[in-house]
């Protein structure tokens, strides 16, 4: 979904997604009904020690004036809590390339997280560290502003307890949220990351299942897509870690194929065919004149009749629009670029020429390394 840049702070844009610009009306309706403003008049009353007087908070258009109010308060709470997280981050040297206000909060886009367990600890516990903080600054000044200000006394006291409960939600080790990411940190500790990652995701999952149940028993969407959100996010994460420690250590040079699986530009399309029943293959580096010049595999000519297979040459089908890898690259790095471009392959320039690297490469290379569990290139 479409997300909008609104300003930028220490370097790091801050966008808006689409979603976050559907739900804030929701969400100052829900905070401005007569219910809400309620049952938060009395806490508040109770935090500052002024009588909230709800004839005042429920007149005309002060309903609404106060959902507003407090639904975008709650956003730029939750701006500062994810930019708690980009400080923290920054001070180990990563670099933040945005943070996203959406529907069920926000994320910081870590340019990568550190596998060290007590960096990730730190920025962890910074987001709900900022969150208490914003909460106690709240609570404190409600007893600076006069009696008389009843709507930003309800308002600066609602968010108040609001960011209290961010910061104690936040901390349920549901990984990803910020608890799970304090789970994964204690328990890599001692365990390597993949595998502190994996316990981590697996309890992030329960808690998936536990909010979808609450969320049809209470009939809340939030908590419905909140469910979603955690069971995808931490199966995704879980997976790409697995990823990057098969391929610790290998760079995309160790696992490009070899320089013989090529066929000439001007070969015909049967003769391709003959080369991948020969050579157990589905995909083929094309060179011309001894340069490598494009891919192509199996799903180029699947469709195509015996007579076209014959006439068609592999020029004519070959993919050239690929992305293009120094040999040293790491692998992992080289697999992420190439989901990323969607691509099948891609070129890989080295001191021997170029050379191409596949998906099926990438497969193999793993396979390798969990069967074998050598740190070694091969």
């Amino acid at each position: 979904m479409r997300n909008f840049h609104i300003t930028t702070v220490w370097g790091i844009p801050i966008r808006v997604n689409v979603s976050l610009l559907i739900f804030l009306p929701v969400l100052a309706w829900i905070i401005g009904s007569g219910a809400q403003i309620a049952v938060y008049a009395g806490i508040v009353s109770a935090l500052s020690g002024v009588s909230l007087d709800l004839t005042v908070l429920t007149a005309g258009q002060t309903p609404w004036l106060i959902g507003t109010a407090a639904a975008v308060g709650l956003f730029a709470s939750v701006a500062l809590h994810e930019l708690g997280h980009a400080w923290a981050a920054m001070r180990y040297g990563l670099r933040v390339e945005s943070i996203t206000l959406w529907i069920l909060g926000g994320l910081a886009n870590l340019e990568a997280m550190p596998k060290e367990w007590n960096r990730e600890l730190v920025i962890a516990l910074a987001g709900p560290a900022v969150s208490i903080l914003t909460g106690l600054a709240c609570y404190a000044a409600l007893f600076a502003l006069p009696a008389s200000a009843q709507v930003t006394l309800f308002v600066i006291g609602w968010l108040a307890v609001t960011n209290i409960f961010l910061a104690v939600f936040n901390m349920l080790p549901a990984f990803p949220m910020d608890g799970g990411r304090v789970l994964r940190a204690l328990l890599a500790r001692k365990r390597p990351y993949a595998t502190a990652t994996r316990i981590a995701a697996r309890i992030g999952t329960g808690f998936a299942v536990l909010f979808a149940v609450i969320g049809v028993l209470s009939f809340s969407p939030l908590l419905l897509l909140l469910a979603l959100f955690v069971y995808g996010a931490a199966s995704s994460e879980s997976r790409t870690v697995a990823l990057a420690a098969l391929l610790e250590g290998l760079t995309v040079d160790d696992v490009a194929s070899p320089l013989d699986a090529t066929i000439e530009a001007d070969a015909t399309v049967e003769d391709l065919v003959d080369r991948m029943f020969a050579d157990r293959r589905t995909e083929f580096a094309v060179t011309r004149g001894g340069d490598v010049v494009g891919v192509v595999t199996v799903g180029d000519f699947r469709t195509l009749s015996k007579t076209e297979r014959e006439a068609d040459t592999v020029a004519d089908l070959m993919d050239t629009d690929l992305p293009r890898f120094a040999s040293e690259t790491a692998a992992f790095d080289a697999l992420v670029e190439l989901d990323t471009a969607r691509a099948t392959a891609a070129f890989v320039d080295g001191p021997e020429g170029t050379r191409v690297v596949s998906r099926e490469d990438f497969a193999s290379a793993m396979e390798m390394r969990r069967l074998v569990g050598s740190p070694e290139p091969f």
